[in-house]
């Protein structure tokens, strides 16, 4: 086993009030792929940043080793002092390492490095925040939710840098993709103390699930156990004569053991305030565009949203995703087409900027709207410390400023106001930011089960998978031009379909391709004699039969894919169908184009 480069043992840090890390530990080795996980609130981030020598434990050991070299990605970045993303990039080079690198990262993190770091977006900062840390190829990378914030193409990008990378990683994630895919090791933050598990987070909920019910087994034994020594001090012979002090003192100590012992953080308890149905017909889109300037956001697009329908929408950051959202809510009117919104809707918005929070506000008011101490949830009054301990917040928070939350107890906070308000039209816009698994898993639940409608945009895939019924993405994933595509399914049955479709593609093209050796003198031939040969003149005249067998088997699919509760009762056929459609309207097209060029062709020969 090769020695530590980076050993943290023992750690503890207290607040006042009950420590947040109360002998907590992290050891880091070369080649090390370490996903730090745990609770919001459960100390992650200053355990990392313990490591990055930002903060210093009250007590404990911290080893660095001094021959190596650490960066540690920050969720809030700091760019004082820097005029442009470039010059804040090369910032964190050491001597030695190579300045193209910031180049190379930037412009794969889609920056140019000549932007005013004042005027970033979110995404931006993260960007250039993530440059900055890989640029100098570090021996340890201490990276806090580099996913935060990044589209889908990015988070993948980074996936495949960090798999190549020589550097050891400590990472926190919310991501659970990202963190199946890079992580070697799991280290698992609980009630202040860390538990390792050498295997990657693929191994992690069953592992974790293991421990909890060991640890119960072992709570239920002790608790067994003072009951016997209690009946023996009360009732036995010797205890008659005279008390075992031995004896009882070991039954104190076991009784201060079973009242000390805390068991596991909590779980989020929560449902979605249900609204009055709405129509079963919920949004209803013809043939809507949207552009600004010379680049079209939104080509003719039209789909038809009904009651019980999640549809997740991704797609690179500047794609289009928040325009397409707003044009099918009726927030923003599309330049052509139209939007109709069915009847009795009544919607609730997670917005992704978080614009919804004042940050001065305390949590209590925030949630009452200012109305007192109680809200109305699915009908029924809660006393609003009763309603923030579902959400895990302490009875004593609810006077406190949301300033003073971090950034998962922040969207923790906006969950618990939004599944509050009564609706039958939920609109998530990247919800999982920040939230732990725990709140994840939750949230999953939540949208699963809410017997409305639900819209989200997101770049988790493994949320998308777990909860969508059907994905919509741009047609060029690469190079969005404004034309959208609806898959059946959540992300990977997307990827499947648009691989089975290019498959086919493939197919069609290799079936219908001539060598250029024969095609030639048939040309000449064609030519020299004036007039179509046999063969051109037998598609010419078959090949409008052939089309309309296509178009009639294509409209008997879209048939049966119009029953909206399709693809719930049989996700099968549905995916068959949508695959069949595909391959036929290939067809189609082709056949279209031969026809139109033989077509042409004949009217050029006859004059």
């Amino acid at each position: 086993m090769a020695p530590p480069i980076l050993k943290l043992d023992d750690i503890f840090l207290s607040f006042g009030g009950a420590p947040l890390l109360a002998g907590a530990g992290l050891q880091v080795e070369p080649g090390d792929r370490i996903c730090l996980v745990g609770r919001n609130g459960s100390g992650k981030s200053t355990l990392l940043k313990i490591a990055a020598g930002l903060v210093e434990a009250q007590s404990g050991e911290v080893f660095r080793h001094p021959a190596s070299t650490i960066r540690y990605l920050e969720q809030a970045p700091d760019f004082a002092g820097y005029k442009t993303v470039q010059a804040y990039a090369e910032a964190g080079l050491g001597p030695g390492d190579d300045p193209y690198r910031v180049t190379y990262l930037l412009s794969h993190l889609g920056l140019t490095g000549e932007e005013d770091p004042k005027n970033l977006s979110g995404g931006e900062a993260r960007r250039a925040a993530l440059a900055r840390v890989l640029a100098p190829e570090p021996d340890i990378l201490l990276l806090d939710e580099p996913t935060n914030h990044l589209d889908l193409p990015t988070i993948e990008w980074l996936e495949g840098e960090l798999q190549k990378s020589r550097s050891a990683l400590v990472l926190i994630s919310h991501d659970r993709r990202f963190l199946e895919k890079v992580s070697n090791a799991t280290v698992w933050l609980d009630r202040g103390t860390s538990r390792r598990l050498d295997r990657g987070f693929a191994h992690f909920e069953a592992w974790r699930d293991q421990v909890l019910e060991a640890e119960e087994l072992e709570q239920h034994k002790l608790g067994k156990a003072i009951e016997r020594e209690e009946h023996w001090l009360r009732y036995g012979v010797t205890a008659r004569r005279k008390r075992n002090m031995r004896r009882l003192g070991e039954l104190q100590t076991m009784r201060a053991e079973y009242r000390g012992h805390k068991g596991p953080q909590g779980s989020v308890q929560a449902t979605a305030s249900d609204s009055q149905e709405s129509g079963k017909l919920v949004i209803e889109a013809d043939k809507i565009t949207k552009t600004y300037g010379d680049r079209s956001i939104v080509s003719p697009f039209s789909i038809r949203v009904h009651r019980g329908d999640c549809i997740g929408l991704v797609g690179p950051n500047g794609a289009g995703k928040t325009t397409l959202l707003k044009m099918l809510t009726g927030q923003l009117a599309p330049d052509t087409g139209t939007v109709k919104l069915g009847t009795n809707l009544e919607i609730a918005t997670l917005d992704q900027k978080r614009e919804d929070l004042d940050l001065e506000d305390t949590l209590a008011h925030y949630l009452t709207d200012g109305r007192g101490d109680n809200l109305l949830v699915n009908g029924e009054q809660r006393h609003v410390t009763g309603y923030m301990k579902d959400f895990l917040f302490q009875p004593e928070q609810a006077r406190t400023p949301i300033k003073n939350l971090s950034g998962g107890e922040r969207a923790r906070l906006m969950l618990a106001r939004i599944l509050a308000r009564p609706s039958n039209l939920l609109i998530l816009d990247e919800p999982t930011n920040d939230l732990d698994i725990e709140t994840l898993d939750l949230l999953q639940e939540i949208v699963a089960g809410f017997p409305g409608t639900v819209i989200l945009v997101s770049h988790d895939r493994d949320f998308l998978d777990r909860t969508v019924t059907s994905t919509i993405a741009p047609a060029v994933p690469d190079a969005p031009d404004g034309r959208w595509i609806e898959y059946a399914g959540g992300y990977s049955d997307m990827l499947a379909q648009r691989k089975g479709a290019a498959e086919e593609r493939r197919k069609a093209e290799k079936a219908t391709e001539k060598p250029k050796a024969q095609a030639e003198p048939a040309g000449e031939q064609t030519k020299a004699k004036g007039k179509l040969s046999f063969k051109q003149k037998f598609a010419l005249e078959n090949l409008p039969k052939e089309m309309a067998k296509l178009e009639a088997e294509i409209a008997k699919r879209e048939a049966k894919m119009a029953d909206p509760n399709l693809f719930t009762k049989d996700p099968d056929t549905f995916t068959r169908l949508a695959a069949e459609m595909e391959k036929f309207r290939n067809g189609l097209t082709k056949m279209e184009e031969e026809w139109l060029e033989l077509e042409m062709l004949r009217e050029e020969l006859e004059g």
